[in-house]
């Protein structure tokens, strides 16, 4: 197999092995995370819960892209209370997104508890999933459940399963002695505040009624698997979904949307027979995303933006948008757990922020790079592939909670915050900055469902 065709089937996070040096071939780099195995623990109360079940079901997806050695769920099933096409039964939508049923827990594996779970017979490498109004975190099992349904907020439950995922991956991984042994979350109504103690936000009335949706990689399917659990009824968002790229079997191992199925396809077209199958109203776009067109009077005003081009970023302020909410990953063995979020228009214009579009130098010293550089002769395939991010699943999801909370204050009357960055290794460490109030500006609402 030649550098190129590695680059469009190789697990995004898998690569983390070949960047540290641990690994010096591809096949090393997967049996490495072969070895990697977790388990899901679900109680009764979740069968109630959309959060809870917002929880679970992301969990499972980022989860079952991450520990290529299995996903192990044991609990209840019954009925979903979130929308996920085309299963209506909370276990074969678990299934089909990868996790493997167990009778009992296993006390070896690392665990994620969710809901009313007794942790007495699980090992020690447990956390558990918490959500209090638009806060969602982890925190260690043995902690007593503090989940509060009081605020039905879907992104709180998408947030808490993806960090449950991120603590487990970090602990296993051994970077971060932390993990698994702390409280750790965001209040995603008021980032700056304590996620367990601070404000818990209001209750959803409305949702918006239209949404245009730039890139649909890691980030912009993960936005789109949020909107997807949030309490829509009949009456779907209409959604422009943007993009140029066809999907790969690399795309499998971060982007919470694509499967097998699909692969070849582009990308505009898989997402849209998801969102139509969810119920939303699509147009595609494909066109790459920059300042050569102008968004019409009838178009989304409110762009959701996940793309890792310096120059598409530069560009958002300049097509028309009212507003713009974007995130960005980190893209190195240190730097991919970190999350850059801005809002648009801001203090500071969108072509300052991303001034700089020089291309970074590629490191191919790592020793699966030299091996492959000496077998292919292949120069230009093997700086391609080095030079390619590491990416998570858990991550994109984390950063599309906070993207969807933005929206959501938005729509709510809520409060603007014009930036934000986080690293999962520490949130208690994340910059938050709180924009000016917005003008006026109605982007459109729907009800939400009964």
């Amino acid at each position: 197999m030649n550098s190129d065709s590695i680059t469009d089937t190789l697990n995004r996070t898998v690569k983390l092995a070949l960047d540290t040096g641990e690994a010096t071939t591809v096949e090393e780099a997967e049996r490495i995370f072969a070895g990697y195995r977790m388990q899901i623990l679900i109680g009764p109360d979740v069968a109630d819960s959309a959060v809870l079940q917002a929880a679970a079901l992301t969990a499972v997806n980022c989860a079952a892209r991450t520990f290529l050695g299995g996903v192990f769920v044991v609990g209840d099933r019954g009925p979903t209370r979130v929308i996920l096409p085309p299963f209506d039964q909370f276990g074969s939508t678990i299934e089909a997104l990868g996790g493997r049923s167990a009778r009992f827990a296993t006390p070896t594996l690392p665990t994620l508890v969710i809901g009313d779970v007794q942790t007495k017979d699980i090992g020690p490498l447990a956390v558990r999933a918490t959500t209090v109004g638009w806060s969602g975190g982890v925190m260690p099992a043995s902690y007593p459940s503090r989940s509060e349904a009081s605020v039905e907020f879907t992104p709180a439950g998408v947030l808490a399963g993806a960090l449950g995922v991120s603590e487990v991956f970090q602990r296993l991984r051994g970077g971060n002695p932390m993990a698994c042994r702390r409280a750790i979350g965001i209040n995603l109504w008021r980032p700056e505040q304590n996620w367990l103690t601070g404000e818990k936000g209001v209750e959803l009335g409305r949702l918006p009624s239209s949404v245009w949706l730039v890139g649909l990689g890691n980030l912009g399917q993960a936005y789109l698997w949020t909107l997807g659990l949030l309490p829509y009824g009949n009456e779907g968002a209409e959604l422009v979904l943007q993009d140029i790229d066809v999907l790969t079997q690399s795309n499998m191992s971060t982007s919470l949307l694509t499967t097998s199925d699909v692969l070849g396809c582009r990308k505009t077209r898989a997402m849209a027979a998801w969102a139509e199958a969810r119920g939303f109203k699509t147009t595609i776009m494909e066109r790459s995303f920059g300042p050569n067109f102008q968004v019409g009077p009838r178009e989304p005003a409110v762009a959701l933006v996940g793309v890792d081009n310096a120059l598409a970023r530069q560009a958002v302020e300049d097509v028309g948008f009212g507003r713009v909410i974007e995130s960005g990953l980190g893209r190195g063995a240190q730097d991919f757990l970190g999350i850059d979020f801005h809002t648009f228009p801001s203090s500071k214009a969108a072509r300052e922020i991303w001034r700089e579009t020089g291309v970074a130098e590629v490191d191919i010293s790592q020793p699966a790079y030299r091996k492959m550089l000496e077998r292919t002769g292949d120069s230009c395939g093997t700086i391609r592939l080095a030079g390619r991010s590491i990416g998570a699943p858990f991550v994109g999801a984390v950063a599309a909670s906070m993207v969807t909370a933005e929206l959501l204050r938005l729509i709510m009357g809520g409060t603007r915050y014009e930036m934000i960055s986080c690293h999962l290794r520490d949130l208690d460490m994340r910059s938050v900055f709180e924009g000016n109030p917005w003008s006026p500006f109605n982007p459109g609402i729907l009800s939400i469902a009964a």
